[in-house]
């Protein structure tokens, strides 16, 4: 079955829980941390996370584009995200083991991202301790980016592995995901669908969710 995590990055935050509200078909709300120094943009922290976490029952899916994510990993578990992803080039291998061991040490589902320059065989020291891998469509910072066809064999390798290996790990894709562009997602392998102002932007919301999920 196709998920579809709306990006709350797309929403109002100045009327946060009534969009969440408006998104309460899908499968998890997907929540962009970014710290101004891992990408060039600032947008929520952990006491967000938190806030959210009192609106929905929905799985909060936290991607976390910060540098060195370990630090901070156990204290986004605590504010409620169920799932927690980490980029593989915000730290070293070590790191990288450490923020998902964090996050499987707190009972949460935890995976890493893949910037679009990033190779698929970068995943492959912690696929095992993978519960998703989500890959960028677009340069991760910021919403509204083009959707970056050229992924699809990077989806699509990714998807071979983890079939292979026979590995309970879901696959997200993340980046100017639409009507249009859904189907070469799901095609390539993937599984979730982050969609920020494909959601956010339609007339119907729950339509919008029904008709990417196909």
């Amino acid at each position: 079955m196709i998920k579809v995590a709306p990006s709350i990055l797309s929403a109002d935050f100045a009327n946060l829980a009534r969009d969440i509200e408006k998104i309460a078909s899908a499968d998890y709300v997907h929540v962009d941390v970014m710290d101004g120094l891992f990408v060039p943009n600032i947008t929520i922290g952990i006491p967000v996370v938190a806030a959210i976490r009192k609106t929905t029952a929905l799985p909060l899916d936290v991607h976390l584009m910060i540098e060195r994510p370990a630090r901070y990993a156990a204290q986004f578990c605590a504010a409620g995200a169920d799932i927690v992803t980490c980029h593989v080039e915000s730290d070293d291998g070590d790191g990288i083991r450490a923020a998902l061991d964090a996050i499987h040490a707190a009972g949460k589902r935890a995976g890493v991202v893949l910037k679009p320059k990033t190779p698929a065989e970068a995943a492959l020291p912690y696929l095992d301790r993978c519960d998703i891998v989500l890959v960028m469509t677009v340069e991760p910072g910021f919403g509204g980016q083009k959707f970056m066809a050229d992924m699809m064999p990077k989806v699509a390798r990714l998807r071979a592995w983890i079939d292979e290996r026979s590995l309970p790990c879901e696959l997200e894709v993340d980046g100017g995901v639409d009507l249009a562009t859904r189907g070469a997602c799901v095609e390539a392998g993937a599984n979730v669908l982050v969609a920020g102002s494909a959601v956010y932007g339609a007339d119907d919301i729950p339509g919008r969710i029904a008709a990417l999920r196909g």
